[in-house]
């Protein structure tokens, strides 16, 4: 009897000794900022900072597992923290990584993929230290164009909406063009811009500066980035507001073009688009959305939690500790959210 008994011990050992090597912990991952990109053949690249240090991660197994951080570049005095920090972008056979520094100047970075080394590449910004705020979005579409937006102040000493894009076969970025500036004299000085391509449409949003509101804006291309709609208002509502929420929202854009945005209001987040009403999720800030097919996720954080919620079965649910997510979805309806908490980079695969 005692034999048995040590028997049944000892399989239950090994039974939990083998469930534990099929499934590796991930280490910790010390960074912030981090944000992810999906190529067209569906590999996934994350990137965070880590003091003045770049770090780029590649995820496999639809992102279950993770390479060992790749030393990318360092920057003196690079922005990093409050959605400042590297940006990433993916194509057909390049990614891009943007980095702002504290003068002012958009550094980047290229990774050509079959030779796996990144390389320095040509500064975003054409005017020398005009973008000292720190914020920028970064996006590519599926030919290997990269698109860039960011706040910029070479206007009368005032922040506004740049663009520039950086062409396939092209070394340089763009002439920058302004997109937007605000009667105002400037934009919301201190909220990041975003921009994302699909199906040949470009979309850029930014939180404007305007009769004394706060609320987000929007301007689209169909011509890659030569020339903008007029920018317009998102959402009904307004937000009278003298002090920036240091909060961007999030932007996508359906197979039909149709423009979605999340964002929050006075502690309030709403999702928006252009054929539905606004409709208000929960509180929060941070704001965080993505979009592929029929699925829409959008992502914040409340205090110290984590949320992400679905749009179309109308459910919430807190998946972590932390701030600044970033929600992404894979090629195989799975979704992958990550976000910073003290310092480390966390994720959860949805």
């Amino acid at each position: 009897m005692k034999n048995l008994k040590l028997i049944a011990v000892l399989f239950f050992i090994c039974l939990a000794y083998s469930a534990s090597a099929l499934i590796p912990l991930q280490p910790v991952i010390t960074g912030q900022q981090p944000n992810i990109a999906i190529d067209t053949k569906g590999t996934v690249r994350m990137v965070y900072g880590d003091g003045e240090n770049i770090y780029c991660i590649t995820l496999t197994d639809n992102g279950a597992k993770f390479s060992k951080p790749v030393f990318v570049a360092s920057l003196t005095g690079m922005h990093l923290g409050n959605t400042r920090g590297p940006q990433i972008a993916s194509s057909l056979s390049s990614s891009v990584i943007a980095a702002m520094d504290k003068d002012g100047n958009i550094h980047t970075y290229r990774l050509e993929h079959t030779k796996n080394i990144w390389r320095k590449g040509a500064n975003v910004n054409d005017i020398s230290k005009s973008a000292p705020e720190g914020l920028m979005g970064l996006t590519a579409d599926r030919n290997n164009n990269f698109y860039a937006v960011w706040l910029d102040l070479r206007t009368d000493k005032m922040n506004n909406i740049y663009f520039s894009a950086l062409q396939a076969k092209s070394m340089k970025w763009s002439k920058n063009k302004l997109v937007y500036r605000s009667p105002e004299g400037h934009t919301c000085e201190c909220c990041r811009p975003n921009i994302i391509a699909k199906n040949n449409k470009l979309v850029i949003t930014f939180r404007n500066w305007l009769a004394g509101s706060r609320d987000i804006y929007y301007a689209s291309s169909t011509n890659m980035g030569k020339t903008f709609t007029q920018a317009a208002k998102t959402g009904m509502g307004t937000w009278k507001l003298n002090a920036c929420p240091m909060d961007g929202g999030g932007v996508s854009i359906d197979e039909k073009g149709v423009v979605s945005t999340a964002w929050q209001r006075n502690g309030q987040i709403f999702y928006w688009n252009e054929q539905k009403a606004e409709r208000s999720l929960g509180n929060g800030r941070s704001v965080s959305m993505a979009q592929r097919g029929n699925k829409t996720l959008i992502a914040w954080q409340e205090k110290d939690d984590i949320k992400v919620a679905d749009i179309v079965k109308g459910t919430t649910k807190v998946i972590g500790k932390g701030t600044h997510p970033r929600i992404y979805l894979l090629g195989n309806g799975k979704s992958l959210c990550v976000w910073e908490n003290n310092k480390t980079v966390k994720h959860i695969l949805l």
